[in-house]
């Protein structure tokens, strides 16, 4: 039996789940998240619980009880509280700013690059170097952080680049002078 998958997910007070036939929506303050449950998995709602269970111990199915107990949980919580991720811009010129909704990025090239979030995240630049990414479903804020981070990755020495708020760059020495 899963660890993470016998657990049950305690629905909050503001947030209603619906189950139709394998399709469980969550409803919140936030918003509302659909997903869609493959077969061999079975969602039980009783009262302010939801428990997961599987139908038998294929190894398809026991791959899959403890990944939608965490995505249900991660929808519960999305809708109630949302989820958040911290970019910092690190390197000499290296600035963002809002123009409407899209993020202008300057990193170095000779031109500025433009991102175009999806509707269901917001960006924040309290300040040019820094970057939040917020929204109510958890993959969804973390593939766009990804994609924020790919246009200038970390380099190992001097560390210029974007990283994750708490992220640690493995810091390389440099080559030094020939005697």
């Amino acid at each position: 039996m899963s660890r993470i998958g016998k657990k049950p997910v305690n629905i909050l007070e503001k947030v209603k789940v619906t189950q139709k036939d394998n399709n469980i929506e969550v409803t919140g303050p936030k918003g509302t998240l659909n997903l869609n449950v493959v077969g061999g998995i079975k969602v039980d709602i009783n009262g302010n619980e939801i428990q997961v269970k599987r139908d038998d111990d294929s190894k398809k199915n026991r791959a899959l009880h403890g990944l939608y107990r965490s995505l249900i949980s991660n929808m519960v919580t999305g809708v109630n509280d949302g989820f958040t991720k911290k970019l910092e811009l690190v390197g000499i010129g290296y600035r963002a700013e809002l123009k409407g909704k899209n993020l202008v990025m300057m990193l170095g090239f000779s031109h500025p690059t433009v991102f175009n979030p999806p509707p269901d995240i917001s960006l924040d630049v309290p300040n040019p170097n820094t970057v939040i990414v917020s929204g109510i479903s958890k993959d969804l804020v973390g593939l766009v952080a990804s994609k924020i981070r790919s246009f200038r990755l970390p380099e190992p020495y001097k560390g210029k680049g974007i990283k994750y708020e708490n992220e640690v760059v493995r810091r390389k020495a440099g080559k030094t002078a020939a005697k």
